[in-house]
């Protein structure tokens, strides 16, 4: 075989240049990852979990960083001393009652009082590095409902017709939902609840909110129970391909990301739910 043969033949050579570049844009990638933390972007904003500190750490280890939270005495907590008459039994009695409720009554209207009270006590909730992530509008004026409802519904049109695959269309069917979301501008109040993917502080500088979206997930899961104790119902959206019209819709700053969609109320007089069972205990726990 001649030398000309040879590199004639080989896959390597005669496919340099491709190689080469490939070879260049993953070096390049690489080093975009490492400066910039592009991987918290190319995986999503939700992965707290790639948070990186690559370029705080290159001004040096030795360098002292101020806490976001004030320096303040820890106090002794010995526990709850607010607890319901019947305890846990009573609490799973309650929440087992909640049921998702997509046909609202306009009246009568829940106190608002009672809504700031449930919305107090999703402010309550847990958050990373206690950076308390969230935000809760709450909509009742009926002109911004009607303009919300006629955002959501053009993308739900085009969500069930194109986007949803056709298993997914197939698993609401016993739902009996579609496009048309008449419960945004029946129910008196809609609560739209914003995640901060990062925050400021008094001084105006960017803050790092550590696994927001776990900690907002976790209040709105205390907003439906003190909803549900306060005996107003409710319903949990997530209007696919809608947050970004919702947030200029309601003027929300570029750090804030819709992350659900609750209207709530009183249930119409002619409200039907599907005869869903929940799973036993059996098949939701596991014991060692």
């Amino acid at each position: 075989m001649t030398t000309n043969e040879f590199f004639g033949k080989s896959i390597f050579l005669s496919n340099w240049f491709s190689i080469l570049l490939v070879t260049c844009v993953a070096v390049l990638l690489r080093c975009l990852v490492a400066k910039f933390d592009v991987a918290k972007y190319l995986w999503g904003h939700n992965n707290e979990e790639f948070v990186s500190d690559l370029t705080n750490n290159s001004k040096g280890d030795c360098e002292e960083y101020l806490s976001a939270l004030p320096e303040v005495e820890h106090v002794p907590y010995f526990g709850a001393t607010i607890t319901l008459p019947g305890g846990s039994k009573q609490f799973y009695e309650m929440a087992n009652n909640r049921h998702s409720v997509r046909a609202f009554k306009p009246h009568p209207i829940p106190a608002f009082d009672v809504i700031e009270n449930c919305i107090l006590a999703a402010g309550c909730a847990p958050s990373g590095a206690h950076t308390e992530p969230w935000t809760f509008c709450v909509i009742s004026n009926k002109d911004f409902k009607h303009r919300i409802r006629h955002i959501v519904e053009r993308e739900e049109e085009i969500n069930y017709a194109q986007r949803m695959s056709k298993q997914w269309r197939s698993d609401l069917r016993p739902l009996k939902t579609n496009h048309v979301k008449s419960y945004l501008t029946d129910a008196p109040y809609l609560i739209l609840v914003f995640k901060q993917v990062y925050g400021f502080t008094k001084s105006g500088k960017r803050k790092q909110h550590y696994y927001n979206e776990i900690s907002v997930s976790i209040a709105v899961g205390i907003l439906l129970c003190a909803l549900q104790a306060a005996g107003v119902s409710s319903l949990v959206t997530t209007p696919l391909n809608c947050g970004a019209a919702l947030c200029r819709l309601l003027k929300r700053p570029i750090n804030e990301k819709l992350l659900v969609l609750m209207p709530i109320g009183y249930p119409s007089d002619n409200c039907l739910i599907p005869n869903f069972k929940r799973k036993e205990l059996k098949d939701i726990i596991f014991v060692n």
